[in-house]
């Protein structure tokens, strides 16, 4: 299946509830759009990134499309703020600054992409493009951790981290509840 086709990961489905109503969205390598198409379809907010113009043209019904290429080019929502970025299947560690910047006070990063492992079971296989043990951690310890797991899921055969992190806000206390 076609990158970003079909059906919206399991994760991002659980944890968008969290999302206050009529959230901004950022969907950042949003591909053919399942995590956008289905986010504007509970209310949100869309900014959809990605390379591939005609991938995300079909979005442009349902979000705000932005063309570019975040490996080579300039971060282009430099300044702005969301009370989520999406991150599913994607990783470029040099955006790790630029992902952070863009997650308001109060909001939710949801990642999900794949891990040391992967290389035994299929593609990506370059180190280069996954996540080694603990390191969605590390990139999110100024965050609180709602949600992290770690391991091997099937059909298909990947290994994958998995995180829900939230930036503190300063109603922020220490004991949010974060519904599970």
């Amino acid at each position: 299946m076609a990158h970003g086709l079909g059906a919206p990961s399991a994760w991002v489905t659980r944890w968008t509830p969290l999302l206050p109503a009529g959230s901004r969205v950022l969907d950042l390598a949003c591909g053919g759009g399942r995590h956008v198409r289905w986010l504007a379809a509970q209310g949100h907010q869309l900014t959809a990134i990605d390379r591939d113009a005609t991938a995300c043209e079909p979005l442009r019904d349902v979000a705000e499309v932005i063309v570019a290429d975040v490996e080579h080019g300039p971060w282009p929502c430099t300044g702005r703020q969301f009370g989520a970025v999406l991150v599913t299947n994607y990783l470029w560690r040099p955006l790790w600054p630029r992902i952070l910047e863009s997650l308001a006070p109060g909001g939710l990063l949801i990642y999900e992409t794949f891990a040391a492992g992967n290389e035994t079971v299929g593609r990506p296989a370059r180190s280069d493009f996954l996540l080694q043990p603990g390191e969605l951690l590390a990139r999110c310890q100024a965050l609180r951790i709602v949600a992290y797991e770690d391991g091997f899921l099937g059909s298909p055969d990947r290994f994958v981290q998995r995180i829900v992190a939230a930036r503190p806000d300063a109603s922020f206390d220490g004991v949010r509840r974060w519904p599970l």
